[in-house]
């Protein structure tokens, strides 16, 4: 194992949320049993006043594994010049076998605990906490991912070795390569351009219209989990090769390096504030009815809206801007 500062800080904050996720999520299978609002019990009482404090602290170990998302991808991007043939975070995230998928699994967990931490908000909107089972089936079903995310990363880390010889993003994400990177990286420019202008413009017209008239929830989070996709295909596809100039290089991962101004950490952090924020519109949408929920829902669902917005045109401007703003041209 690499003694590493940020090694320790990840792998400390990690076994923490999976010991609190594992602790609420075994409170969680008490309230599914016993919670009941009109009762005035001694344990009703008892499960309402825990279930304040679990969820606010609950909140804050969410919120760090969201961030813990970035420095995962910091750290193993910091650590490429240990290994020979690592120009990036792909040579890192190859020195095992568990590296890709513990990046997966951040991934997953990072839209996951946002959605969560959506919920979680909208009940505690509700003076009945409306949502007390649900958000808590939600984290039940949660908590084996984090709990494998927090395994992998381990392993990962612990079989982490500097004498390794990896490979670089080159051989990776090359169209000449076997695998889903190449095949991504194959994809023809013109089609991806044309899917990603219509997914993005599809995403802000269903987002604009549901903050004017309320409608079009459902299909807006749909469009966001789209463009999610999308705008990854897209970065590999043509985005990244306009950022690099150079008509070979698809990496997504050399863009959070210093000689590219460290623009993918703004373009990743939009694209998931976006797609979460986006995708909690459509998860709230079902709650409109509930009368403890009717006053706060649409008023968060619309805050939800325009952050996505926000975050989907911020996003769009820093990836098109080297697409338009440069003379590399790859027709």
């Amino acid at each position: 194992m690499i003694l590493n500062p940020s090694i320790l800080a990840l792998l400390i904050s990690s076994l923490l949320i999976a010991f609190m996720v594992l602790y609420s999520a075994l409170y969680g299978a008490q309230i599914l049993r016993r919670w009941d609002i009109t009762s005035g019990s001694e344990l009703q009482l008892s499960l309402e006043r825990k279930t304040y404090l679990i969820s606010t602290i609950l909140s804050y170990f969410l919120g760090i594994q969201l961030i813990s998302l970035f420095l995962f991808i910091f750290t193993v991007d910091s650590l490429s010049p240990l290994f020979v043939g690592a120009m990036c975070a792909v040579g890192t995230l190859t020195v095992n076998g568990f590296g890709y998928p513990t990046l997966l699994l951040k991934l997953v967990n990072f839209i996951l605990a946002g959605l969560w931490l959506i919920i979680n908000h909208a009940d505690n909107a509700g003076y009945d906490y409306p949502l007390i089972r649900k958000k808590y089936l939600f984290l039940m079903m949660l908590t084996p991912l984090i709990l494998a995310e927090s395994t992998l990363e381990l392993f990962y880390f612990l079989e982490m070795k500097p004498d390794i010889i990896t490979s670089c993003c080159g051989s990776l994400f090359s169209p000449a390569s076997r695998g889903i990177a190449s095949e991504i990286a194959a994809a023809p420019v013109i089609p991806m351009k044309i899917i990603f202008a219509v997914t993005m413009g599809l995403t802000t017209l269903s987002g604009t219209i549901f903050i004017l008239k309320q409608r079009l929830g459902a299909l807006f989070a749909t469009l966001s989990g789209s463009a999610f996709i999308v705008s990854l295909v897209s970065l590999v596809s043509f985005i990244c090769l306009y950022i690099y100039e150079m008509p070979s290089h698809h990496c997504p991962f050399c863009i959070l390096q210093r000689e590219y101004h460290y623009i993918g950490y703004p373009l990743y952090a939009c694209l998931l504030l976006g797609s979460v924020t986006g995708m909690g519109v459509g998860v709230l949408v079902p709650f409109r009815k509930i009368p403890s929920l009717s006053a706060t829902l649409p008023g968060f669902q619309r805050r939800l809206a325009l952050t996505s917005l926000i975050s989907w045109l911020i996003f769009t401007i820093l990836a098109l801007r080297p697409v338009i703003f440069t003379t590399f041209r790859l027709e």
